[in-house]
């Protein structure tokens, strides 16, 4: 059949709803630049004159013909086997979003698909579509869900009347001021315009979402919102960093057995609860300094960018500034944290670090007749914790800025004890922390809980154990563990992940 027709014949299968939203996917608003093969133009009219007309003129024709542009391109693209370029990456978008609406081209080179993952050293769980889908713009998209088409316009008339953000753009003039969104498809449209509008105007981004949310505060409740939504419900889940579908993240874990009792027992819980919280996952066994870098080196790769979240587990002995590794040497745990969270593959993404070792040789001893020959037992309790809405100050657009972000942002650091003081561990388990620690996110996963309500708990279950030290003193004591968050949002566990069997992936 010509190619011409079969391009005609799937356009005309998917519905005006799914043709917005492919659109959005696909005009994917953080690509990588500058790229091999981009030439740095200005893609705003690219990305916003076709939602703009749409809304218009509530015809479709103009983002067929973008996405029959699209579809030629890759027909025609000769993958280059040693630069990923720009069509690399929107290739794989494009595919993902397909894919994720269940409208992919029965012509599509999935070949090709293939051979850029290739390039991207992509391993076989890292070729799973949803790996490749914008987490930020899944939340958006479920926004856009929640909203009636009412909702959305109350948005458009807000926004309109922000006279110093609209001036001279002329894709909001083509819309005009009033707008009709009842047409199918036509809110998604409108909606999706407003956001790249806002993020083109770096006035949102994955994690500062504060623009939106104000003009979503506005709405009228009983007309905005679908069914079973409410304002606080939408706004709230722009309060989340966005890690939607599979995996949740990567996952390094970096341990020292040797001399660490129970070393091997750390890394099975870890990998273990990694794994349950739908985690991809490598392991640094005995790590060294040289070791620490060629990892380093590795997260920078282009690959790591599709992930949503990063967390490392660092396991081994150290004192109050520094830690030591498999070969005897020690590295400074400032110059640790203070390197992984500036690698740009994770900028604006949640990074989580779980410290575990002693930071130096003080206990909290525990004194007296009724503590000798205790055991390190505790009961369970759960505690909700309820979480305060930050009001936001009425602060002017003109003294905001969300371009430049100190590289600590986003990061939060849980240590297994505070300062000068041992962390505990037991002759066959390893690290009593880290294993509280997994045993508690593995009791809360689908429970909606976020990160920092189960450190708090942990913080409390681990205070309650006594713990004896192995000398010959047998000196009775408790370990506080604490953490220091730079988070900017909330990060909550997952509520559930699709079985590994259920992968869809391009031919291997």
């Amino acid at each position: 059949m010509d190619e011409v027709i079969q391009v005609t014949q799937w356009l005309s299968s998917i519905t005006p709803r799914k043709k917005a939203k492919l659109f959005f996917f696909t005009t994917h608003a953080d690509a990588p630049s500058p790229m091999v093969g981009s030439n740095d133009v200005d893609t705003h009219e690219e990305t916003q004159l076709p939602l703009a007309t749409t809304v218009a003129l509530h015809n479709f024709k103009n983002i067929d013909e973008f996405l029959k542009k699209k579809v030629n391109t890759f027909s025609c693209y000769n993958v280059i086997e040693n630069e990923i370029t720009k069509t690399d990456y929107e290739y794989l978008r494009f595919y993902s979003a397909c894919k994720y609406l269940d409208v992919v081209p029965p012509f599509l080179d999935l070949e090709k698909i293939s051979a850029i993952q290739n390039k991207f050293e992509m391993t076989d769980e890292e070729r799973d579509y949803r790996l490749l889908l914008d987490s930020a713009d899944l939340v958006l998209e479920k926004v856009c869900d929640s909203l009636k088409p009412a909702g959305v316009s109350q948005m458009w008339t807000a926004l309109r009347k922000d006279r110093n953000l609209i001036r001279g753009v002329k894709t909001i003039d083509i819309i005009g001021f009033f707008v009709d969104p009842n047409p199918t498809g036509i809110k998604e449209c409108l909606f999706f315009f407003i956001v790249r509008f806002l993020q083109k105007a770096d006035k949102i981004n994955r994690v500062n979402t504060n623009r939106l949310e104000r003009l979503i505060a506005q709405y009228d409740e009983s007309s905005s919102c679908e069914e079973g939504k409410t304002i606080d419900f939408i706004i709230d889940s722009l309060r989340f960093y966005p890690t939607e579908l599979y995996p949740f993240g990567f996952c390094l874990i970096m341990c020292v057995i040797e001399g660490r009792d129970g070393a091997m027992q750390e890394i099975e819980k870890t990998m273990e609860i990694s794994r349950h919280l739908g985690m991809i996952t490598h392991t640094e066994k005995n790590p060294t300094k040289e070791t620490i870098e060629l990892v380093k080196k590795e997260l920078m790769k282009p690959k790591y960018q599709f992930y949503s979240s990063f967390t490392c587990w660092f396991m081994s002995h150290g004192d109050s500034n520094s830690m030591v590794l498999a070969d005897g040497e020690t590295i400074e745990r400032e110059w640790f944290l203070t390197s992984f969270p500036d690698i740009s593959t994770f900028q604006l993404k949640p990074k989580v670090f779980f410290m575990v070792s002693c930071r130096g040789a003080n206990k909290f001893s525990l004194k007296g007749d009724e503590f000798e020959g205790q055991s390190a037992t505790c009961d369970y309790y759960d505690i909700g914790s309820a979480l305060i809405r930050n009001r936001m100050l009425d602060i002017t657009d003109s003294v905001r800025d969300i371009s430049y972000v100190q590289p600590m942002m986003d990061t939060l650091v849980a240590y297994s004890t505070i300062l000068d003081h041992l962390s505990g561990r037991a002759n066959t388990h390893g690290s009593i922390y880290v294993d509280r620690a997994c045993v508690l996110m593995s009791e809360n996963i689908s429970r909606g809980r976020s990160l920092t309500e189960i450190l708090e708990h942990l913080s409390q279950d681990l205070h309650e154990i006594l713990q004896e030290t192995m000398d010959e003193d047998r000196i009775v004591y408790k370990q506080a563990c604490h953490y220091d968050s730079f988070f900017r949002k909330t990060l909550k566990l997952p509520y559930a992940r699709h079985p590994k069997e259920d992968v869809h992936s391009a031919p291997q």
